[in-house]
């Protein structure tokens, strides 16, 4: 440790004794409509609103050359109104939430909340000849999350890490550096920091200096924004209104995906879907991996064509597994292999990266071959690699999993090209445009297929990406974890971390990938755990197979109800979606959410919330019988058993194999449907309504989100249904009210039910009822289960599991339903 003090101290004096100086004179400035430019005696200093809480700030050298912003959306629209008020000592630029204080004696900018002090920059700005960044102030005892895809715990602060994105093959429960490297940082003082530049480079978080936080960078964009809100939600949404927000994902994509490394054949596949099938275990999509382009692991990337000898008849297998409700997926890499069968085409259409004098395409070996790379920046490149997925796609291919897209091997003599609007060119090395490969690929990949499909979700699965990759869709996994419990442990952290700067579908390989062991409670631990994850798709090496069908019976028959169970929830988890698309709010948060003034939640890395009603904590350790779990403020329910517990305690939640930790928030409504073998056959004309009725909430409410599964336009055209359910215990506990109510303020989408029968199922009820009323008439009260199981409208309680249950039919108008209680 003194060691790597003193190396760090060295580091330090280096670099500030070689750094040319920030300190500039003011000479004048320029307010005009949302931006602020300032000239001093060495560069170009500009302010400009980005939304009404973020603030882009952006240093222009007078010799250097400006890279574009990746991070911001290009279709971002401001409707915040800054102003400017100028005095003699500072600027004053404020947006509705945030105002940006800028020294004119030094020009060093301070960021407020109203009045409360945000952030403050030290240094500010700095270059030397090889390195560029900013120096910002930390204040005591502030907590910062983010930087992407990091094994670390929840608070990052001292620690320096590489912003270079890498894949950690085969990690466990410590990795500084993987596939998203996002120069990003989240605070407890409720703001975002993001160093818009795709360099490489690194972010120190207090370790060199306790108090500093210091983004450095070998070249790019000399940029920054800043974003506040008052709550970690509000603060997120300001991030995704500027860096975009994520499409909502088609509807299969929240159903059981087949993959392994890989499937061999195209009987292979068949066999495959059909085990499932006789199984009766649901599955939407397989993914197949590189041999359905080559026999071999080497020497066969960049084909991305069918191998005819495993694969003769790709098309027919395409059209069967259709027919089956299940869709075709196919890995490609952006490596293409000198000798592929597309080597030479993919040279004469310019479609590569070029060597350092920018005269031919840059070769280069890694273990899958000689190879050469795609330049994704470049029209050429984008315009090649672009007709491939539209080809594939025309054949009914569904989805696009992107793999080694950091790139894996990146040459620092390797030149790419970016094209900008108006036909001009910039050329940017490896190392300056490193960390956007994979974000720009995504947007290769979501433009090609807008192309030939433009009213059709994107499905793309991408292991590396960048700050506003979300905004193309994109669906991360965490990269080759460790097949091990030590793999397991840590993807509630990657998750909630990826999640806390938009990017809200990063996943696991679930089973664990890197590795030919296999432990039989691991494997059933990990995918009980991905039923409350965003993706549910277990990959691994095949030594030992990810697929369930493929595991003995007790196996099957745990996981068999795990999947039953994602499939039920989809009403749920679907509107989960939606609100992420809306606002950027997570599908999986973390506890410091609930409590948003304790920040000794922070920390808390292996428990979360699955949206709202949900608490899971994954077990993560073997032959345990208990879990101890914490549980914020109200009351909480045993999903499995239905044992109520009370709040801000911690407790022993008793598991077996079959359960995992898994809690409902008291006032929950919960929608769910039966169980379906895929999602082709999705409807919600019959919906069930768990309502988790708890005497002190006075009301509770829920949404259920709804559209045809399929179509890009479903929010911006209003194609969907937005239903309401609200609960009010009314007359000191003598009337619950249960109001259903269709808000949608549109036609609504094509397909929309009609009308739904409802099954409403109240919780936690003790006792009998006087008489239920549905808008005004009476709903007949039976005392005989078999009676009420076989009428469509009715009630019944149920003194064993200590719930009321109502049966009835819903016309799609606002329906009260008033239980008078004894």
């Amino acid at each position: 440790m003194r060691i790597l003090f003193v190396n760090r101290l060295l580091y330090l004096v280096l670099l500030l004794t070689s750094c040319v100086s920030h300190a500039a004179s003011y000479q004048a400035h320029k307010f005009n409509e949302n931006t602020l430019a300032i000239q001093s005696d060495k560069y170009q200093l500009t302010l400009k609103a980005l939304a009404s809480g973020a603030i882009e700030v952006n240093y222009l050298n007078l010799n250097s050359t400006e890279f574009p912003s990746f991070s911001v959306a290009p279709d971002v629209i401001n409707s915040s109104n800054p102003s400017l008020t100028n005095s003699d000592f500072a600027l004053h630029f404020k947006t509705d939430v945030l105002t940006a204080v800028v020294n004119k004696q030094d020009l060093q900018i301070r960021f407020y909340k109203g009045k409360q002090l945000l952030l403050a920059e030290e240094a500010g700005y700095f270059h030397t000849d090889t390195v560029r960044g900013f120096r910002f102030k930390l204040a005591k005892g502030e907590q910062l999350m983010g930087t992407g895809e990091r094994v670390l715990g929840m608070d990052r602060r001292g620690h320096r890490l590489p912003l270079y994105n890498r894949a950690h093959y085969g990690y466990e429960t410590e990795s500084t550096q993987m596939n998203f490297s996002i120069p990003a940082i989240m605070s407890d003082k409720k703001y975002i920091l993001l160093f818009d530049n795709t360099a490489k480079g690194w972010i120190d978080l207090g370790a060199s200096e306790p108090d500093i936080l210091q983004f450095e960078a070998v070249a790019g964009r000399t940029s920054y924004i800043v974003f506040a809100g008052d709550t970690y939600p509000e603060l997120l949404n300001q991030y995704v209104d500027v860096t975009g927000k994520q499409p909502l994902p088609p509807r299969w994509a929240f159903g059981n995906h087949a993959s392994r490394f890989g499937y061999k054949s195209q009987q292979q596949v068949l066999d495959t879907i059909a085990l499932y099938r006789q199984l009766n275990i649901p599955v939407d999509s397989i993914i197949l991996d590189l041999y359905w382009f080559g026999k071999d692991i080497q020497g066969h990337m960049g084909n991305l064509d069918w191998d005819k000898t495993t694969f003769p008849d790709p098309i027919q297998m395409i059209d069967t597994l259709q027919k089956q409700g299940v869709k075709t997926v196919l890995i490609s890499e952006p490596f293409i292999l000198t000798t592929s069968k597309r080597w030479q085409q993919a040279v004469g259409a310019n479609a590569l990266a070029k060597n350092i004098a920018g005269n031919k395409a840059k070769t280069f070996d890694f273990f899958f071959g000689n190879t050469g790379l795609v330049d994704v920046f470049h029209e050429d490149g984008q315009k090649w690699f672009g007709n491939i997925y539209q080809n594939l796609a025309k054949q009914g291919v569904a989805g696009v999993w992107g793999d080694l897209g950091e790139p894996e091997v990146h040459p620092s003599d390797m030149l790419h090209t970016i094209s900008l609007p108006g036909s001009s060119e910039l050329p940017a090395t490896s190392d300056e445009i490193h960390n956007a490969y994979g974000h720009q690929w995504g947007r290769l990949v979501d433009d090609s297929l807008r192309e030939v499909q433009p009213n059709t979700r994107p499905f793309m699965i991408m292991r590396a990406g960048f700050s506003g990759s979300q905004r193309y869709g994109m669906l991360p996994w965490t990269g080759d974890v460790s097949r091990s419990w030590g793999g397991l442990k840590p993807q509630v952290e990657l998750s909630l971390q990826m999640s806390l700067l938009g990017l809200s579908y990063t996943h696991s390989d679930l089973g664990g990938f890197a590795g030919d062991n296999y432990d039989k409670e691991l494997y059933i631990r990990w995918l009980q755990y991905g039923v409350f994850q965003p993706i549910y798709r277990p990959h691994a090496q095949d030594a030992v197979p990810p697929e369930p069908v493929f595991h003995d019976k007790e196996t099957q028959d745990i996981i068999r109800e795990y999947i039953n169970l994602r499939y039920q929830l989809l009403p749920y988890n679907y509107t989960l979606a939606y609100e992420n698309s809306k606002t950027g709010m997570p599908l999986m948060r973390p506890m410091f959410f609930e409590n948003e003034n304790n920040s000794a939640l922070i920390p808390i890395n292996d428990q979360y919330l699955w949206g709202d009603s949900f608490l899971v904590k994954p077990i993560t350790d073997p032959n345990l019988t208990s879990v101890k779990v914490r549980l914020p403020k109200g009351n909480w329910f045993n999903y499995w058993s239905g044992e109520k517990y009370q709040g801000e305690q911690e407790i022993d939640f008793s598991v077996d194999l079959t359960t995992i930790p898994v809690l409902v928030r008291a006032g929950a409504i919960i929608p769910s449907i039966d169980t379906i073998q895929t999602i082709d056959d999705y409807g919600t004309t019959s919906l069930t309504l768990d309502y988790y009725f708890d005497p002190t909430l006075p009301s509770s409410n829920a949404l259920l989100y709804d559209d045809d599964g399929i179509s890009r336009d479903s929010l911006v055209s209003n194609k969907h249904q937005l239903l309401r359910f609200t609960a009010s215990n009314k007359s000191d506990d003598k009337l619950l009210i249960f109001s259903l109510e269709n808000t949608t303020p549109n036609q609504g989408y094509t397909g929309m039910p009609e009308s739904r029968s409802i099954a409403l199922n109240v919780k936690n009820w003790r006792k009998s009822v006087n008489q239920v009323l549905l808008n005004g008439r009476l709903l007949k009260v039976t005392t005989s289960k078999a009676n009420f199981e076989q009428s469509n409208h009715g009630v019944w309680f149920d003194k064993q599991s200590k719930q009321l249950r109502v049966k009835f039919d819903w016309l799609g108008q606002q329906n009260d339903i008033q239980l008078e209680i004894d």
